[in-house]
C-alpha cells in the first residue's frame, strides 16, 4: 500500500523550521534541497515531511558553521545516490574537526569569563574596591 504524505505549504514549513519564507525560497534556488519542490494548485510550493527533516539537518549544519557551498555539495552527493559515501564522510569529518576546534576556543573563552565572574563575585561578597588585580596587571575600573 502506498503511504500518503501530507502536503505542507511554504508557510507551514517556515513555521515548523523557524526559517523565513524568503530563506526557504533561497535554499530551493541554491540547490540545498535534495529534490525539486513540486508545485501544487496555483503554482504554490508543496513540501513533504522529509523536506522538513532535511531542512532540520541543514539548520543544524548552518548553526555549526557549515558554509552554504559545503551544504550544497553535501546535498548534491546525497542527490546522486549511493556510491559516494566516502566523500560524504570526508566532508562531515572535516566539518566535525572545524566544529571541535571552534568548541575548544569557545570553551577557553568561557573558562576565562567564568574566572572573571568568580573574581567579581568574590570582591562583591567581600565588599572590596572595584579595582581588581589579575595576573599582575591592574584591571580598569570599567573592566
Amino acid at each position: 500500500m502506498t503511504e500518503i504524505t501530507p502536503e505542507l505549504s511554504i508557510g507551514q514549513v517556515a513555521e515548523r523550521t523557524g526559517l523565513s519564507v524568503y530563506t526557504l525560497r533561497f535554499y530551493e534556488r541554491e540547490g540545498i534541497l535534495p529534490h525539486p519542490v513540486p508545485r501544487g494548485h496555483g503554482g504554490r510550493r508543496v513540501y513533504r515531511e522529509d523536506d522538513v527533516e532535511w531542512l532540520q539537518i541543514c539548520i543544524c549544519f548552518r548553526a555549526a558553521g557549515m558554509p552554504l557551498p559545503a551544504i550544497r555539495h553535501y546535498t548534491e552527493l546525497v542527490r546522486a545516490g549511493s556510491g559516494n559515501e566516502q566523500e560524504r564522510l570526508a566532508l562531515l569529518l572535516g566539518h566535525r574537526e572545524r566544529v571541535a576546534q571552534q568548541l575548544a576556543e569557545v570553551t577557553r573563552c568561557l573558562d576565562l569569563i567564568n574566572h572573571k565572574i568568580g573574581i567579581y563575585e568574590d570582591h562583591l561578597a567581600r565588599g572590596t574596591a572595584a579595582e581588581l588585580w589579575t595576573g599582575g596587571e591592574r584591571e580598569p575600573v570599567s573592566g
